[in-house]
This record gives C-alpha cells, sequence and structure tokens, in this order.
C-alpha cells in the first residue's frame, strides 16, 4: 500500500552550506552519509518525514542509467546541470515497494526493477544500525524535472530518531508539497496512479490531493507566486517541485528563529524564499 510523504530530495551543490543554512533556519541537520554510487546526503527528520539534502560527492561512482533501472547519482547529477538547486525528488511511503513496482507497471507509469540498499548508520551513542530501503519508481514522461518514488524502509526503528525530529523552529509535521505546472490538469492521471489516491480536488488555487500524511499540491506558477510572495521555478516542461510546507507549533517562534530571510504572506505563513534556501521555497504554518 503506498500511505503518506516519505521524503523528499533537495539537491544542492555544497553540502556542508546547505547544512549551514538549515541549521540557521532553525532545523536539526544529520551527519554526511555517502552512498556507493557517489552522492552524499544530510538528514533533516521531521516526525514521519524528511528532507534528503544531497550532493555530487564523487562523481566517478555515478553509473550510467540502463533500461529498466534509474540511476539515482545520474539523475541527480544531470538535474543539478540543468537547473541548479532545488527539489528534485518526490518521494511516498509504502510497505511494499515490490507490490507498488507491479502497480506502476499495470498503470502504465512506470515499467522499473525496484532499488534495494542498505548502509550502515549510528544511533546518537554511537553504536552502529544497518538501515535498508526498497524503492519503486514511477514516471511522469511530460515532467523530466521530478523523479517519482515510493520507499519501503526496512528498519524504521534504525532511522527515525525523535531526539532528531524537535527543530528550534517549532516544525512539528509537514503540511504538503507544492509542485506547479502550466497546466495542473493535465497530471492529474499520472498523480493518481502514482499516490494511489483517485480523488483529487479542484480549488481555485489548483489540485490538491490529500494522502496519509500531507498534501500533494499544484498550482499555475502565477498562482503560486501570488500565494508564497515569490517566483516559482521554471516549468519549461512538465511539473517542477517548487516548496515545502511544515506546520509549526509556535508561529511566532519560526519567526524569531527565521528573522529577515522569511516573508510574511496574507494568509498567514512565514516563507523563506528559494534565494534564501538553495532553490527551494519553505512555507511555515501555524499547526
Amino acid at each position: 500500500m503506498i500511505r503518506g510523504l516519505d521524503h523528499v530530495v533537495h539537491c544542492v551543490r555544497d553540502l556542508e552550506a546547505a547544512g549551514a543554512t538549515y541549521q540557521r533556519l532553525g532545523f536539526q541537520v544529520g551527519v554526511v552519509n555517502r552512498h556507493p554510487w557517489g552522492t552524499w546526503n544530510r538528514v533533516v527528520q521531521i516526525p514521519g518525514f524528511f528532507i534528503e539534502l544531497l550532493s555530487v560527492g564523487e562523481s566517478d561512482k555515478i553509473v550510467p542509467p540502463q533500461p529498466r533501472h534509474v540511476s539515482f547519482g545520474a539523475y541527480n547529477r544531470d538535474w543539478a546541470l540543468r537547473n541548479g538547486e532545488g527539489l528534485s525528488c518526490l518521494v511516498l511511503e509504502t510497505d511494499n515497494a515490490r507490490t507498488a513496482a507491479q502497480g506502476f507497471r499495470a498503470s502504465a507509469v512506470g515499467d522499473y526493477e525496484p532499488f534495494h540498499f542498505s548502509r550502515q548508520g549510528r544511533r546518537p551513542d554511537g553504536s552502529a544500525v544497518t538501515v535498508a530501503f526498497t524503492l519503486a519508481f514511477a514516471a511522469d514522461t511530460g515532467s523530466p524535472d521530478v523523479c517519482f518514488f515510493v520507499c519501503e524502509q526496512h528498519f524504521p526503528e534504525n532511522f527515525w530518531n525523535p531526539a532528531f525530529q524537535v527543530h528550534p523552529n517549532g516544525a512539528t509535521a509537514v503540511r504538503g508539497i507544492v509542485l506547479v505546472a502550466d497546466n495542473p490538469s493535465d497530471h492529474h492521471g499520472f498523480l493518481g496512479s502514482f499516490s494511489g489516491r483517485r480523488e483529487m480536488h479542484a480549488t481555485s488555487l489548483g489540485l490538491v490531493i490529500r494522502t496519509a500524511r500531507g498534501e500533494i499540491s499544484v498550482m499555475e506558477p502565477s498562482v503560486f507566486a501570488r500565494v508564497y510572495g515569490c517566483p516559482a521555478p521554471v516549468t519549461a516542461s512538465g511539473l517542477r517541485l517548487a516548496a515545502l510546507r511544515f506546520a509549526a507549533s509556535d508561529l511566532g517562534l519560526a519567526r524569531t528563529v527565521v528573522g529577515r530571510l522569511g516573508i510574511e504572506t496574507g494568509r498567514g505563513a512565514l516563507v523563506v524564499t528559494p534565494a534564501h534556501a538553495h532553490g527551494a521555497a519553505l512555507v511555515f504554518e501555524q499547526a
């Protein structure tokens, strides 16, 4: 079964600088992890959801994509060459990635083999643990600048740490992600198959899919700019990931922590614009 939002990949040029930015914005940021395929990451955990800050650390280890096999390293390397920095991947949670892959194949939104990997992690006391994941990929063929997949965690108790989920800015949950597209309705079929949610809500702002954890919203770029007070990423073709929405326990606290990097919107939200957050808009809303 496909559940709610699991994580996003925030592709950045300089992993250390991006980590420092998130810390300055009041998030706890994890240590550097190194993938065997050449990318490095740092993780920001929110209950049930995380942001994967990602950069190319060892380009010589990146393998090219093969038929029916996605190269995560090659995709994000090429994404960064086209787009610079920003949100490159949207990931939903699943309890069975292999079944999800079969469903994507049956719905004609993905004919890829599941990808399994594991790595060593460390608990706060320094003891070693294993974390392992299986991924199943889907593709909106008209949207080359978003990688879509679902993630099954095999040892979630070794990955999630409540102590890492307490942030000085008061962020307590993911409210949703926001995509932009010139014609949001063109993508409702794919998003329904990807999310497993056929019921969508059309609003004056665009399309909304409510998942078990957070919303997936799709807006036109002009609507996004009006709502969030900053430009949307360029949508030369299809969908682009534009913003992350967080619930904050105390929006006044978030304002204090974020300081002059945040702007107020007419909808009672605080927005850190892409210019100050490595190509992504970060939106804080009162819980």
